[in-house]
């Protein structure tokens, strides 16, 4: 048998045996079942008694509990953070700067809660200002947003001058908000080239507002996104020069 009459009934036996596979008659339940790898046990958080949301599940890591700063540092000289610590939350300190997690993160999903000042003051972004920065790059603004217009790609929920969120479901002044983040850090060539983009999907009190975005680069106040090839990096929430706090603040690598 010639050689190409070979190959063509060798082609024609595999596609056989293929059309056998798929024809229903053939099929069982058992033919879709996967049964490995077998996903890990998590225990889920549970609401906690302070009514600061769910408590960690039991795969995370535990950033800020409302004890200590023990996870984090000043940006400004990696000492300890200047930001008051009260009432199970970390407070914004005027002109201390930002602080930062002391470990680095790639892709994650993160939990936080935050709470603008209750004494209004200001407007615009001048009310309850600050940020949730994705290794150390990438801002999630942080704003109190109600009734309170301003820009939309500066408005809570927004990747900051990037994304416009899909909704506003701002709480009031004082009270508690929840941010649930999952991000997909960007990746990059040997060559420092942005392969692919950073993605997040973002729940703020328990509302989409970002779906699988693409970060097209750093988020800066003047300017437009630009692109630096980097590595793990930590979160950062910025000092913005208003009162904002921080509770409950735990993260799941992914």
């Amino acid at each position: 048998m010639k050689k190409t009459s070979s190959f063509l009934f060798l082609n024609l036996a595999v596609a056989s045996i293929a059309f056998g596979q798929l024809q229903p008659n053939k099929q069982t339940p058992e033919s879709s079942e996967i049964w490995e790898p077998v996903p890990p046990i998590v225990t889920p958080g549970t609401s906690s008694p302070n009514a600061s949301g769910l408590t960690a599940p039991s795969d995370a890591i535990v950033l800020f509990d409302g004890k200590n700063f023990d996870n984090w540092v000043s940006t400004k000289d990696k000492s300890a953070p200047k930001w008051t610590l009260a009432e199970g939350a970390m407070i914004v300190a005027k002109g201390t700067g930002d602080v930062q997690t002391k470990q680095e993160f790639g892709d994650y999903q993160l939990h936080i809660e935050f709470r603008t000042p209750a004494v209004v003051e200001g407007k615009g972004q001048g009310r309850g200002n600050s940020g949730i920065f994705m290794q150390d790059r990438y801002e999630l603004q942080v704003l109190d947003n109600y009734e309170n217009p301003t820009y939309v790609n500066g408005q809570v929920g927004s990747i900051y001058k990037q994304a416009i969120p899909m909704a506003n479901p701002s709480r009031k002044p004082g009270e508690w908000q929840t941010y649930d983040i999952i991000y997909q850090a960007p990746r990059f060539s040997k060559s420092g080239l942005m392969s692919e983009p950073g993605y997040i999907t973002v729940l703020l009190n328990g509302v989409l507002v970002q779906n699988h975005t693409a970060i097209r680069g750093g988020t800066p106040y003047i300017g437009f996104p630009d692109v630096k090839a980097h590595g793990k990096g930590p979160i950062r929430l910025q000092d913005h020069g208003n009162p904002t706090a921080f509770r409950n603040i735990w993260i799941r690598e992914l």
